[in-house]
């Protein structure tokens, strides 16, 4: 999936573009420059075309704000990695030298960059936009991402301009299997041992893999794509935000996977990049399974230490707790195998087909044992339930008189009594409530 970047100065209105692109109120929007200070991140469809937006935080030189040098060091991995950068500049301040400033960046980057003049609320001010001919970026596209006006014609140059964009060629109805994880959790190691030959970089250096890497893997039985992801550091930016590049790197793998496999580093625990990579999983409705990677180096290996790993991963990852969680080192090929297993069995638990007979035999006694609480003295009753066919990810629905009072500690209640009786362990589940 193609990756478009927002980037610019402070408050000429990367947040209220984003948040309009993806139909969404998840950046903070305020009058205060420098608001955002970390990357956002959301999916917009236009013209049946989908790409992943990122909002990156504003650009400032010479700021007394200590988080400044961090957000340029995400403005320039962010169009690094982007397919296509909207440069947005503000038409009622008129052009500054931060705009320069970013507009050299993006002429070196040697990427599609659209010149955006956000502020536009009326076409009288469009002539003042010819001022920023002089950045050198092409012309002008006028908007107010306040109103939306021009935001359209803005989405159809995108559309159109990210037709050129790259995309990997692999065979479609295969399986996707990407490895993911921290930068250094062991993931190209991985994947060296399940095809059997050193294809991919492996250093002690954290970010050695520079792209999303695919291979075919048809042996033993199997048959499907290995994803590797995550970044390289140029010995000019060693001090760059690894987490930011993992995780960046991480989304296109995410996005056109089946299932994601999560490498943890066993010498170091669960840590808060992983559960950011964690949560970019869960968004995308992708399978999981969990690898607790370098268990050689692990001294104490008994049953306690075992479990107690896995509660804390659970723990940390709840309320979805139902995937499969294997401990294995690569270097050695620990339970390797039993990865591409668990792997192809989580991938196969998402075409489960539940008959609404055995569905409705098995949920309406413990439904009718375990009723939705009561709200304002009115009882809800659920009579009925059926998979629906042909999703994705497996989706359930079930009818009820007063569907808007039944809340979520009850639909998770009844997504755990599927995953109870039936064999769904790794993969997402919708659960709806109807109108009977």
């Amino acid at each position: 999936m193609a990756l478009v970047a927002i980037v610019g100065r402070p408050n000429v209105g990367k947040s209220t573009l984003f948040n309009r692109l993806t139909k969404s109120r998840k950046a903070i929007v305020s009058d205060e420059a420098g608001t955002t200070r970390d990357r956002q991140y959301g999916k917009c469809e236009w013209n049946g075309r989908e790409f992943s937006v990122v909002d990156t935080g504003g650009w400032v030189v010479k700021s007394d704000d200590i988080f400044e040098e961090e957000i340029r060091k995400q403005v320039i991995i962010t169009t690094e990695e982007a397919d296509l950068v909207l440069f947005l500049v503000d038409l009622t301040t008129g052009l500054t030298d931060w705009d320069e400033d970013v507009a050299l960046i993006l002429r070196k980057a040697k990427l599609p960059v659209l010149l955006v003049v956000n502020k536009a609320d009326n076409f009288d001010q469009y002539y003042e936009a010819a001022e920023f001919y002089k950045l050198g970026l092409g012309d002008p596209i006028c908007i107010s991402s306040a109103t939306g006006s021009g935001t359209g014609d803005l989405l159809d140059i995108v559309v159109e301009k990210l037709k050129d964009a790259k995309d990997e060629q692999v065979e479609e109805g295969i399986p996707r299997f990407a490895v993911v994880g921290r930068p250094n959790a062991g993931k190209s190691s991985l994947i060296n041992a399940f095809i059997g030959e050193d294809r991919h970089i492996v250093t002690d250096i954290a970010g050695t893999t520079r792209d999303s890497i695919y291979t075919r893997y048809d042996k033993f039985g199997f048959d499907f794509y290995l994803v590797d992801t995550a970044g390289i550091r140029r010995k000019n930016k060693v001090t760059e935000d690894l987490e930011f590049y993992s995780v960046m790197r991480s989304i296109r793998a995410i996005e056109n996977s089946d299932v994601c496999i999560l490498m943890i580093d066993a010498t170091r625990g669960i840590e808060a990049q992983d559960m950011n990579i964690f949560q970019l999983i869960q968004r995308n409705n992708k399978s999981l399974v969990v690898v607790v990677n370098k268990w050689d180096l692990v001294e104490n290996k008994d049953q306690v230490v075992v479990k107690t790993f896995e509660a804390a991963i659970r723990d940390r990852m709840a309320p979805f707790t139902d995937f499969p969680i294997i401990f294995a080192s690569a270097v050695t090929k620990q339970r390797i195998f039993k990865v591409l297993e668990t792997a192809k069995q989580v991938y196969l638990n998402r075409t489960v087909k539940v008959g609404t007979s055995k569905l409705n035999e098995v949920m309406l006694p413990l439904i009718e044992a375990f009723p939705p609480p009561s709200v304002k003295g009115k009882y809800i009753k659920i009579k009925y339930c059926m998979q629906v066919p042909d999703t994705k990810i497996p989706t359930f629905v079930f009818y009820a008189n007063l569907p808007q009072y039944v809340k979520e500690p009850y639909r998770r209640f009844l997504e755990n009594k599927i995953r109870e009786n039936w064999q769904m362990t790794g993969c997402p589940i919708h659960v709806f409530i109807r109108q009977k």
